[in-house]
């Protein structure tokens, strides 16, 4: 029999109030790995008072040894690296070194984001009256509700948990109902470490029950939610109802542009990896594909013949380069819009449909698919989040840059170009938070803020040194040792004066 999860609280899991459960399935075969109780609000209520304990005593624990306990679950996940990767595999199915290195880029970021314990900077600046002192410093916001998704179900975990927890900030972790099996190793694991009970804590079940609970909780402090645009928009509305800052990390059609004087060969590379790695389900996909027509019809040949060779199948078997898509539902809308392509007059390349029988016949496979098509199709400006790339003709680096600005969104852009001030200009002119030259979409450093423009977000950043501002507060002191009542504004002429009289 499959175990069976209730809810973490305080230090360890505890049944829960809900009655009823679901299963997490591998996509690949249907099988069961886990039972998860269908949290209430209730549950999120236990959970929030949990987290409401354990900040009382994690804010008051020093920065710099709140980053040892950190650094000592960094050590905890590197030692279960095999494990937790394989488990991403089963659970959410993408292979086996792309589930290895989200575990690795979980490990790297709390061992990098332990360090800003050590930092945690504010600022001192001159005050304009004598004898006074200004400067600011960072305090921690208070409990904090983490909503994640599917498609990074320990490495998104770990930056919203990582920063949050370094700044002295408890948790409450709502993982997504695909994937809580890996949320809750990556939780025991973490909190094995030797948090304070109460500190780390999770509730699965849906966003409409357990979501909305968390959001709505007057003892949750702060929110963080990566996922679509739609929910997005619902999740920033509800928190705004309370006023409660609500950070977003939504959606992405991010275009690789490969100029006519682009390495052919890098590009082919750099597009199969960040069209149809994950099997396209990221946030930073390259789904669109804008080709200088100088080099049109040759590359466009080159990328069809490697991905007619592409083998998918088992994430976890040796030498399977896509794995399946997350589920049925997910299979079904990605399905439908390479038929909305069709319609609009695009021309699939390869692929274009689902991979059915003997392996498959379990799993929710899909062909890797190229659809040359035009700008301002709706397969070339929405997000399809499926192995499906949108390949679009374009005839100078104006018109390229015109077409990748042309959506709504603006997360990952990339340019390949051996022309030094076009690589420049595209960095300043692409409406985007990332860019890459000469590499593809895909593949952020923990160590630089990761976010975007327009409607991918709020315009927060996760990662690099900005991560902990989601968290934080910051709070501005004036200490004044003068020994007399001086007033801003209005003694600061007259003290001057009084001061240049004195010379």
């Amino acid at each position: 029999m499959e175990k069976e999860y209730g809810i973490f609280v305080k230090g360890d899991w505890e049944k829960g109030s809900g009655k009823e459960y679901f299963e997490t399935v591998n996509p690949t075969n249907g099988d069961v790995l886990a039972r998860f109780v269908k949290g209430t609000a209730e549950d999120v209520d236990t959970a929030v008072k949990s987290a409401m304990d354990g900040f009382r005593v994690w804010s008051e624990v020093p920065a710099p040894m709140r980053g040892e306990l950190l650094l000592e679950a960094a050590l905890n996940l590197q030692k279960h690296k095999n494990e937790l990767g394989t488990l991403v595999s089963k659970e959410m199915g993408k292979i086996l070194p792309e589930g290895l290195g989200e575990v690795q880029e979980a490990i790297d970021f709390f061992k990098y984001i332990a360090g800003e314990g050590r930092r945690m900077f504010g600022e001192t600046t001159p005050s304009e009256l004598p004898d006074k002192f200004n400067m600011t410093v960072r305090l921690p916001k208070g409990p904090a509700g983490l909503i994640t998704p599917w498609n990074f179900p320990v490495s998104i975990p770990s930056w919203k948990m990582g920063a949050a927890l370094i700044s002295g900030c408890s948790v409450v972790l709502k993982p997504a109902t695909d994937t809580p099996l890996c949320a809750a190793r990556f939780v025991e694991i973490v909190n094995d470490a030797g948090f304070p009970p109460g500190v780390i804590n999770l509730v699965t079940g849906s966003g409409s029950e357990v979501g909305t609970a968390l959001i709505n909780h007057p003892g949750i402090r702060a929110v963080s939610f990566t996922g679509g645009v739609a929910t997005g928009r619902e999740v920033y509305t509800q928190g705004a109802r309370r006023l409660v800052q609500v950070h977003l990390e939504l959606g992405g059609k991010n275009p690789v542009i490969a100029m006519d004087d682009a390495n052919l060969e890098l590009v082919l590379d750099g597009v199969l990896f960040g069209a149809f790695g994950t099997a396209g389900q990221r946030c930073t996909a390259t789904s669109r594909l804008i080709l200088h027509n100088k080099i049109y019809e040759r590359f466009l040949d080159m990328l069809a013949s490697r991905v007619e060779k592409m083998k998918v199948g088992n994430p976890l078997e040796e030498g399977v380069e896509m794995g399946p898509v997350i589920n049925s539902r997910a299979k079904e809308s990605i399905l439908n819009y390479i038929k909305i392509g069709k319609h609009e007059g695009g021309t699939v390349v390869t692929g274009g449909a689902a991979l059915e029988g003997g392996i498959y016949s379990k799993g929710n496979f899909i062909q890797p698919t190229i659809i040359e098509t035009k700008h301002g199709s709706v397969i070339s400006t929405e997000e399809i989040f499926g192995p499906v790339l949108s390949v679009i003709r374009v005839s100078s680096f104006e018109e390229a840059m015109s077409v990748a600005n042309g959506v709504q969104y603006g997360l990952s852009s990339s340019i390949y170009t051996k022309n030094i001030n076009l690589a420049f200009k595209a960095i300043r002119m692409l409406e985007a938070g990332i860019t890459y030259i000469n590499a593809p979409t895909i593949g952020a450093e923990i160590h630089l803020p990761f976010g975007g423009v327009k409607k991918t977000g709020t315009g927060g950043r996760e990662a690099g040194s900005s991560a902990i501002e989601e968290f934080t507060e910051i709070k501005s002191v004036f200490i004044d040792y003068s020994d007399t009542l001086q007033k801003a504004q209005i003694d600061t002429d007259k003290r001057f004066r009084e001061k240049l009289s004195q010379t």
